[in-house]
């Protein structure tokens, strides 16, 4: 089946410019194209489109997605490097955790600052704020 890139969207539930940012970045195939300069493409763009847009969904970045549809094209090899890949990511992953609940207790510390409501003046969010601020001069 041959689609334009407004059905692939449809069929893929992403956007046009995501279709053509994968394309740019080297990510998805350069299609054909018609006799009208449309560029057309089959199913195998839809798989790999969804391939990548899965792997988006567990916050991938696009060198990792690269790596592994370098991997999946080349289905006879074994797959260590991605276990490899995927650990990492694990690992990034659970960085990333280790920040975010710091950045929770930094933002619970805060809410503290505050408690009922008082005039803007008097509020001791926007206080800690400003003295965060002058800290960092």
């Amino acid at each position: 089946m041959v689609m334009k890139i407004g059905e692939l969207a449809e069929r893929a539930e992403c956007l046009v410019q995501t279709i053509r940012y994968y394309e740019k970045e080297g990510l998805l195939p350069e299609p054909l194209r018609s006799s009208g300069n449309y560029r057309l493409y089959g199913e195998s763009h839809i798989e790999r489109l969804q391939f990548i847009r899965h792997c988006r969904t567990l916050a991938m970045p696009l060198e990792e997605i690269r790596a592994l549809l370098r991997y999946r094209d080349i289905p006879t090899q074994d797959c260590a490097e991605i276990n490899n890949l995927i650990d990492q990511h694990v690992r990034q992953v659970e960085e990333r955790i280790l920040e975010l609940q710091a950045l929770k207790l930094q933002l619970d510390t805060l809410r503290q600052k505050c408690a009922g409501a008082r005039s803007i003046e008097t509020c001791g969010i926007l206080r800690d704020l400003a003295g965060c601020l002058d800290h960092s001069k």
